[in-house]
């Protein structure tokens, strides 16, 4: 696989090749809901098949999504994140007929366990064929989350060692990142541009021992899919280095203003985010997305501002829905 670029001219750090369409299904999220209608663009997961309800997928506190891009004659399919648990994703990648054969590569949003949970698993799955998996390298730090009343907790790591024994062959970035098929992007670390986007303060490192702050979570990345005369899909984990944030250094370093659909977590959960909502619901306004799915981190009050303020984009998103763009 090819390094990331940076000696493209200002204006575009990377060339983004068109997509004909692009598929992107749910494999994980916080919700799922069997009678929730889709529509032109959005499949639900089916309900019931020759008279008999499907034994559906199931929903935890974590991520996972499958994009499937096509060009022309080509098809390509990466993975993006893999839920908290650790059987989680494969079993849902079983319930909604994923083939794991087609998938090229694992692209992790940052190395929390809610992302990077079921990794080991789903390369397990892959039968020790050779995967990319495309990372930070602070994906591999080992955290713990300290909340303000002393509640703390140690977030089990990705496993380096027992993942290449399995085949995994990690790819690691720090800047604007381009798949050999030039069909996906991964932004890498975020420029951080607007002040009320302020990470994720609960975060520590520890370095030798010693717990340090890592406040920026500067391994969290986005996914980038540019669809032909529609614009960018834009996918994030937590989206700790701000949703608008990723957006618009995702507009920056493709050269492409326009966005179809900004899709994934935007961490606005809990009373330390709750405040920013509405100066969110603003700058996404400012933004203008032909569709809003917010995910996983969102939040309870973000995800009913956003359905308030974009009742003509706004999406519910459920695990086992399938997007078409």
């Amino acid at each position: 696989m090819q390094k990331a670029k940076r000696d493209l001219p200002r204006k575009a750090q990377i060339h983004l090749r068109e997509a004909d369409k692009v598929e992107v299904t749910c494999i994980m999220d916080n919700y799922v809901d069997r009678l929730e209608p889709g529509g032109d663009a959005v499949c639900r997961f089916p309900f019931s098949k020759d008279g008999k309800m499907l034994p559906g997928p199931i929903a935890e506190h974590g991520f996972s999504a499958l994009v499937k891009v096509y060009r022309d004659h080509e098809t390509h399919s990466v993975l993006f994140d893999t839920g908290v648990s650790q059987t989680g994703v494969v079993r849902n990648i079983k319930a909604l007929n994923i083939n794991l054969e087609e998938v090229e590569a694992i692209i992790l949003s940052h190395g929390h366990i809610d992302h990077s949970g079921g990794l080991l698993e789903v390369v397990k799955e892959m039968n020790r064929r050779a995967i990319p998996i495309v990372l930070h390298p602070d994906a591999f730090l080992k955290r713990w989350i300290i909340f303000p009343n002393g509640e703390r907790a140690k977030l089990a790591p990705i496993e380096e060692d027992q993942l290449k024994e399995h085949g995994a062959q990690f790819v690691r970035i720090t800047g604007p990142y381009v798949m050999e098929h030039g069909l996906v992007a991964v932004t890498s670390e975020v420029k951080r541009q607007i002040d009320f986007e302020i990470g994720f303060p609960f975060c520590y490192a520890e370095v030798n021992g010693q717990l340090h702050e890592d406040f920026l979570i500067r391994d969290d990345q986005g996914l980038i899919v540019n669809v032909k005369n529609k614009g960018l899909v834009i996918i994030s984990g937590c989206g700790h280095a701000g949703i608008i944030n990723t957006v618009l250094y995702s507009q920056e370093i493709t050269g492409i203003r326009n966005i179809l659909a900004i899709m994934g977590g935007f961490h606005l959960t809990g009373k330390t985010y709750e405040p920013t909502i509405d100066k969110t619901v603003e700058a996404i306004r400012k933004i203008q997305p032909k569709m809003l799915i917010p995910c996983h981190c969102t939040g309870w009050k973000a995800m009913h501002a956003f359905a308030k303020a974009f009742p003509e984009s706004f999406v519910q998103n459920f695990v086992g829905t399938k997007y078409i763009f």
